[in-house]
Order: structure tokens, then sequence, then C-alpha cells
């Protein structure tokens, strides 16, 4: 019996001076992994330790990345969106019907289903936040992830983590990649959180092993070939595991080849809250990506570029608020705005949209 010959991704190259390539404006291909990658813009926000760190270590740590008041804003936006109290423990832990096996999972993890409420967009603009991911692309004309907010509440309950992995019971918590350790070159990968909330023993948040990231080559080498591409398995007395102490405001971006997870909140009434933002090389001639991003924004639809985010189940979004503002900068981070376009009399970039209307 034949086959037909599967579909290869087509590679589209952002819209930068290095080359990047990529088919989902998540993984890109690159001539150098970004441990190797030689600067040729002067670096922004990071120090030049703080680069070092970044390419030996996997990680880095952007202090005050927003102030700390608008930290606490989208904390208690967090808490508004889902009708939590955070002075009342017992209703974080109230039984609610699940559409699904995926929303009851989401429910534990603490995914708060919001993605373009203003303040969420106040965060992707900010010109801080932008100049520490162009100093770790070293490029200029990126995109913003549309992605959503994080309270994890103890991790008990209807909220205990071993609902949805009996195996997480343990004092240690599984590390995992966020790319195929098993191919040849991985591809380059970017991640990163706001924190809301301050880093405390018992309220688990982001551990990583950084150690294991800057010997990786030589500890892929001396395993089996049947290893798990997506877990490791390694001696945390040999490659320990750490949690950076984080305050509200402060950005953490890290390296998608950087095994890394989130430790269970073991306390009694603490939470753990974040904002998940990262930033890519723009894939501008990529156009159904960059018309579904748009869309998205304008109409608060739940984006589509990865299946974990369902939007919210009581009430979505889109009937809540407004669409939010962009500036300049979030206009072409969004990809409503070129990075290559012209600006107006006012000084404000030519959008798409308005291209489009001045030609019909």
């Amino acid at each position: 019996m034949m086959f037909a010959p599967s579909r290869r991704p087509h590679l589209h190259r952002a819209a930068s001076e290095r080359p990047y390539f990529s088919d989902d404006g998540e993984s890109y291909l690159a001539q150098h992994t970004l441990r190797e990658l030689s600067k040729t813009r002067p670096l922004r926000v990071l120090s030049a330790e703080d680069f070092a760190h970044w390419q030996t270590y996997g990680y880095v740590v952007v202090r005050e990345a927003v102030p700390a008041e608008h930290a606490r804003r989208m904390l208690d936006f967090a808490w508004e969106f889902q009708g939590l109290d955070p002075r009342d423990p017992d209703g974080w832990f109230a039984d609610r019907p699940f559409r699904s096996e995926l929303d009851r999972r989401l429910h534990v993890y603490g995914f708060v289903e919001a993605y373009h409420h203003q303040l969420l967009w106040d965060s992707r603009q900010d010109q801080r936040v932008y100049d520490a991911f162009v100093d770790v692309w070293d490029c200029e004309e990126l995109w913003v992830t549309l992605d959503r907010l994080n309270l994890n509440p103890p991790n008990r309950g209807n909220r205990d983590r071993a609902l949805v992995d009996p195996a997480d019971r343990g004092a240690d918590d599984r590390l995992h990649w966020d790319v195929d350790t098993a191919l040849g070159v991985p591809p380059q990968r970017v991640q990163g959180i706001i924190a809301l909330t301050e880093t405390a023993p018992d309220t688990g948040g982001f551990q990583c092993s950084p150690e294991l990231f800057r010997r990786f080559d030589s500890w892929r080498a001396a395993q089996p070939a049947d290893r798990d591409p997506a877990r490791p398995d390694f001696d945390r007395a040999e490659l320990p595991v750490v949690r950076p102490e984080l305050n509200p405001g402060d950005l953490l971006i890290w390296n998608g080849l950087l095994a890394h997870g989130v430790a269970r909140n073991r306390s009694e009434r603490g939470v753990r809250a974040v904002q998940y933002l990262s930033m890519m090389p723009a894939l501008e001639e990529h156009e159904r990506l960059r018309k579904s991003r748009v869309d998205s924004w304008r109409h608060l639809r739940t984006p589509r570029w990865n299946r974990t985010l369902v939007g919210d189940p009581v009430l979505h979004e889109s009937k809540r608020y407004p669409t939010a503002r962009l500036t300049e900068l979030g206009s072409r981070l969004l990809g409503l705005s070129s990075w290559y376009e012209p600006v107006d009399a006012a000084g404000q970039a030519v959008s798409w949209a308005d291209r489009c209307a001045v030609s019909a």
C-alpha cells in the first residue's frame, strides 16, 4: 500500500535583516542558535552580564519591566475576570461544570481565558518589554504573542494537579522542553512571563535547570537513544533545579531549550500569578496568520495559534470589554501595521486596513 508523501510546512521568512524562518510564528530556523548569536545591535535593556547569562544558562530576568502597580492591576483583573474573591479562599475551589477534559485541566492549572483586555495590551506594547526581546533576538521587527494570564491557587481540591497527572503527587515536579530535543538542530523558541505576584517558597512557580541548558550537548550525547525528547531524566544533585526570584512587574525570558516547569502551589492561602508574554520575529508575509491575529484583537476573539486557548466558559471577553487601544508600537507588534509601512502626517503608522480603504 502506498502512502501520499507528508506535506512539508511552508517556511515564511520573517520581516527582518537577520534571517529567521518559521511556518507558525512560534518556532524558528536560523543561521545561528540564540545561544551562539553575535550581536549586531547595541543592547537596549539587558546589560552585557545579563546577555551572557541568557546565552549561558537559557534565561534572564528583567527587573521592573513594567511598573509594579500595573502588575497589581492585572492581578486584580485576573480575580475579577473569574468572579473570584481574593479574600475568600473557599470560593477558589467551588465546583463548576466543564466543557471538556481540556477545560478541566486548564482550571486545575489556573489559566485565565482573557487575551485582549487593555491591561494585557499595555504590557505587550510597553517599550521596555519590547526592547528586552529586541536584545534577545537581535531583531527589531517582532510580533507579540496573544496569550493569557495564570492565577494558580493552592493545588488541592478540584485544583489538585494529581487530577491531571497522578504522578504529580511527589516532592519533585518534572521539567519539560518546549522544543523537540530529538532533532539534531532544535528550533529556536523564546518564551516569557511577567510576574504579578512575588515568588514565595511555598506558592510554586517557574523553575528550571540552567546547568542542564549549559551542558545540554554533552549531556545529550551520553543519553540512551530511546530517551524522552520532551521530559529530561537527570540527576538534580549534579544539575540543580532553581526557581528565579521574581517581584511584581519583573519579566522572565527563557529559551525553549531550557528544561523548565511550574512547581506546585503547596501553600494554604497563597497564589502565584503571571502574564504569559513573548515576542517573535514578525512573519508579515504569512497573510493568513497576520489576518487571524488582527481579527482576534479587533473582535476580541479567542486566538487560534494554540489548541489549549479555549475562551472563558461563563462569559466570553468579547461580551465584556471594548477593543483595546493600540499605540504605534502595539499596531506593529500585532501585525495591523507593517514594520516597513510609512507613517501619516500625525506620525502614526498607516495600517493595512487604512491602505486597503484608500485603495478601494
